[in-house]
């Protein structure tokens, strides 16, 4: 049983992990995010928000991108890391399981109302290897 809830989180989790990676890499090194019409580039680059003029609409996307990749890589290292090394403490104390299952339901629908289909398919992967390995852990 351990190796198989294990091996279900591991799952879930590089999912996670690959999503928040290739992202990171479309965000410095592609034109992925950038917009197929080039006069919203060329103004996000020159407008500022409301709260400061330090900005640009066009860093701010930018950082926001850069940001939301090293949170969905943090999600996915933390949880590869604390399922290896303290998979005892997963399965006796369900917090970090419960959580991750909300967190996974969150990207899901942030996936779905304001994303693609990739991530939806990607978070909702995660999310039923989540749940299975919760399940599995009940029984």
């Amino acid at each position: 049983m351990k190796f198989t809830t294990q091996y279900l989180w591991i799952i879930g989790t590089l999912i996670f992990i690959i999503l928040g990676s290739i992202h990171l890499i479309y965000t410095f090194f592609t034109n992925k995010f950038s917009s197929r019409n080039s006069a919203v580039i060329a103004e996000m680059k020159l407008s500022h928000p409301i709260l400061t003029k330090q900005t640009t609409l066009w860093k701010a996307w930018v950082g926001f991108n850069a940001s939301h990749s090293i949170g969905v890589l943090f999600f996915g290292i933390i949880n590869l890391y604390l399922m290896l090394n303290y998979y005892d403490t997963f399965k006796s104390d369900h917090f970090f399981i419960i959580l991750n299952i909300f967190i996974a339901c969150f990207y899901i629908w942030l996936s779905k109302k304001y994303w693609f289909n990739v991530p939806f398919i990607g978070a909702s992967i995660g999310l039923i290897c989540y749940l299975l390995t919760y399940i599995i852990i009940l029984i």
